[in-house]
């Protein structure tokens, strides 16, 4: 890894998938976590808020992550610090913009994916992603059967642009790319 990064920052490897629905056997009540990400404006940085349903359990962390390169968005430098309850309230002043969305744990084929089902102005979008330790191993996934595409590289899919959009927003975009290809 590139020095330039810092010491603290790892490489995050992640596949990203667009789904048409949640994959059996998962359901909205099925066991998940509460996500709020906040897009600090003009930023690299995500403030994002973990609450737990079951137990109430609340974590908080600051998050800087990017690409490198742009062109291979599987690929991001990452580096967070957890905080406190009064350190995240502290740097939510800061101007952003909110990402709602619930992270259901699911496994296929032996690998774990977080299905991502998103709330709010997002409501109806469903991605999955998934991690690896290794180039290898992340080049050598197929797409799998419940994911209708690989949108890894699509900007598109990334969070700091999908803060600025809404599903019609996508939907619309979808459609447009996907008459391209007929």
């Amino acid at each position: 890894m590139n020095s330039d990064f810092g010491k603290y920052a790892l490489i995050e490897r992640e596949r990203r998938f667009l789904l048409r629905e949640l994959p059996e056997p998962l359901t909205r009540a099925s066991k998940h976590v509460q996500i709020w990400d906040n897009y600090i404006t003009n930023t690299r940085l995500r403030l994002r808020k973990i609450r737990v349903p079951e137990t109430k359990e609340y974590k908080w962390k600051l998050t800087q992550k990017f690409a490198p390169d742009v062109e291979d968005l599987s690929r991001t430098v990452i580096t967070n610090t957890y905080l406190s309850r009064a350190e995240y309230e502290v740097l939510s002043v800061f101007e952003g913009n909110e990402i709602r969305k619930n992270r259901y744990p699911f496994e296929h084929e032996g690998r774990i994916f977080g299905i991502d089902l998103f709330l709010g102005a997002l409501w109806g979008l469903i991605l999955a992603e998934t991690s690896f330790e290794t180039d290898e191993e992340m080049e050598s996934l197929t797409q799998p059967p419940f994911a209708f595409m690989d949108v890894t590289n699509d900007p598109m899919f990334a969070g700091g642009s999908l803060v600025k959009l809404s599903f019609e927003d996508l939907k619309s975009e979808m459609e447009k790319r996907l008459k391209g290809t007929e």
